[in-house]
């Protein structure tokens, strides 16, 4: 990885966004432009031990990129989007999500440099086809308005016939780790079990309405934050390839797993509590992920990846614990 490299990073004081921002400044990469759309919020907060060159705000970032400030940008990591599954307002998330992503496209193919992006596992749905990258992806069914825009510009961009250099959407299964400590409800499982196991000395989670789950049993691949970093830290060094891909650990584990892993990192024994799952949310649950990591691995990435065991001992530990240290 170059240390002379310009890059923009959208999303930049955002949970994966942040994290990337640590991986480029632990690389010797300085010279970057952050784009976010702080506000009144402490996302500041995960810029505070970072070197980067500019903050622009969202709002402003695409009149300087269509002014041709940036042209001499190596690269774009796009992190940054309307990321709450919960979000009701399709008009916001087709602008944020679908628009914007496509500046971010034309703008790298315009000036033939990479574009690495995030999808979401969120385009699977319900699972009822597979966690495969490697299946075609108009069969998929996204189960809400935020998956579903991560969708349309994953078919838009597998139709375009000029692309940036290299392209690459990254599907996100369930990231959880340092940095993600405003992100309020859509916050990982960990973060409020921790918070909840502080405050009363238990954790909570949603019964199954799911006969073939117990309670707690409902499964993910849950994948840290760190290990996110390390495979876009390999396609930045990898530019050869292009294509859409999981990002998981390639293990379904359960809540429970996980929320026991928060107890024993600080040398308690799991006490959980099993509380009825909102109506809201039913008809809309996941009872399993599993990221299908063969296309991954085809390409040559060997990196391990650490199970919730290891994930949430490090994140309690070394963050949570720590008066939530930043990464």
């Amino acid at each position: 990885m170059k240390n002379n490299m310009k890059v923009i990073l959208t999303g930049g004081a955002g949970f994966i966004g942040s994290c990337v921002l640590r991986m480029l400044n632990d690389n010797g990469i300085e010279d970057i432009v952050v784009v976010d759309n702080i506000g009144s919020t402490n996302k500041w907060m995960n810029l505070v031990n970072k070197r980067y060159r500019k903050y622009v705000n969202k709002d402003r970032f695409l009149p300087e990129l269509a002014s041709g400030e940036y042209d001499d940008t190596d690269i774009i990591i796009h992190m940054g989007a309307c990321s709450s599954t919960t979000e009701l307002n399709f008009d916001y998330l087709w602008l944020n999500n679908v628009e914007y992503t496509k500046a971010m496209w034309n703008f790298c193919t315009k000036r033939n440099i990479p574009l690495i992006y995030a999808s979401s596992a969120a385009t699977y749905g319900d699972g009822e086809n597979g966690f495969d990258d490697k299946m075609n992806i108009n069969e998929l069914r996204p189960l809400n308005g935020y998956g579903y825009s991560k969708q349309v510009f994953d078919q838009w961009s597998l139709k375009q016939d000029k692309t940036p250099s290299q392209y690459v959407g990254l599907k996100f299964f369930n990231v959880y780790g340092p940095n993600e400590y405003c992100k309020g409800s859509m916050a990982s499982m960990v973060f409020h079990g921790y918070n909840q196991m502080v405050e009363t000395g238990k954790i909570k989670l949603f019964k199954s309405c799911n006969p073939k789950y117990a309670d707690g049993a409902q499964e993910r691949d849950f994948v840290y934050v760190k290990d996110v970093c390390n495979v876009i830290k390999y396609f930045i060094e990898h530019p050869e390839y292009s294509g859409i891909y999981n990002v998981g650990t390639g293990r379904a584990q359960t809540f429970e797993e996980l929320v026991s892993a928060v107890f024993y990192a600080v040398g308690k024994e799991p006490n959980i509590e099993f509380i009825e799952m909102p109506e809201h949310l039913r008809g809309k649950y996941q009872y399993h992920t599993k990221a299908e990591m063969g296309k991954l691995r085809d390409i040559g990435y060997t990196d391990e990846f650490m199970d919730v065991d290891a994930g949430v001992k490090d994140y309690v530990i070394n963050h949570l614990a720590k008066n939530k240290m930043v990464y």
